[in-house]
């Protein structure tokens, strides 16, 4: 059963919540302001707002759901801040080991303490790894993901900032692509979004558009529902492919 609205999961697993800011895509942080939101509303879970929590009675949650899911990890933190304990990650990826009937989807914009954890560590074969490239400066992590062996490699670019240029979609199966929602989102446009199309199509990496968000196609700005997710009129939302399928 879908249980998050984000389109390509369905469903999310937050041992950890809140981050701190760490690169062009942070400035209007979705998961600070829902934070800050379940803290009004009283939540346990979010007594400490948007600072840095992890907890530990949510570890084995995914053991509880025996249907297969694509599970998010960590859709309002990042799992490889820099004070996340490597011990606290090895509970992480105990739960996802033992819960081989899952798929689990780790996306962080820190590449670099992901491959520092993985160089003495053995990625699980259901964990799918990705990257946040908002921007160009934000492209070297696509090298450092690329030599991870992951079962699936993807990257995020949402909220989409900028032309990212050529990209090396070398190792690189799956790729997102959104608009920043809320009323301080940064537009983002169409020819950004045909020019990574254009490359996954070539470098044969799925596409995936999950959405406009608050500036349409047309450069005016409404809301996102309105904005919807068509490119040229189409929907593109391939996932990537599986060895095993």
């Amino acid at each position: 059963m879908k249980t998050t609205k984000i389109e390509w999961t369905d469903k999310t697993w937050n041992p950890i919540t809140g981050c701190t800011k760490y690169s062009q895509g942070c400035i209007n942080c979705y998961a600070e302001t829902m934070s800050r939101r379940l803290k009004a509303m009283g939540l346990d879970k979010y007594t400490n707002g948007f600072e840095l929590t992890l907890h530990s009675d949510c570890l084995e949650e995914p053991m509880q759901w025996k249907k297969p899911h694509n599970i998010f990890v960590c859709s309002m933190s990042d799992l490889f801040h820099k004070d996340v304990p490597f011990e606290f990650i090895d509970e992480v990826m105990h739960t996802i080991n033992n819960t081989p009937q899952h798929r689990y989807q780790i996306l962080t914009k820190r590449a670099e303490r992901m491959a520092e954890y993985f160089a003495t560590r053995e990625i699980p074969q259901n964990a799918w790894l990705g990257v946040t490239v908002e921007a160009q400066t934000s492209k070297n992590r696509i090298d450092i993901l690329r030599t991870l062996a992951a079962p699936i490699r993807f990257l995020s670019c949402e909220p989409l900032l900028e032309d990212l240029g050529c990209l090396n979609l070398d190792n690189i199966d799956w790729v997102i692509v959104g608009g920043e929602s809320g009323p301080s989102a940064r537009p983002m446009k169409e020819n950004w979004v045909l020019s990574i199309k254009e490359q996954t199509d070539k470098q044969k990496s799925a596409f995936f558009f999950k959405q406009w968000g608050t500036w349409g196609s047309d450069g005016i700005k409404r809301n996102k529902c309105i904005n919807g997710k068509l490119l040229q009129g189409k929907i593109f939302q391939d996932m990537p492919m599986i060895n095993n399928e």
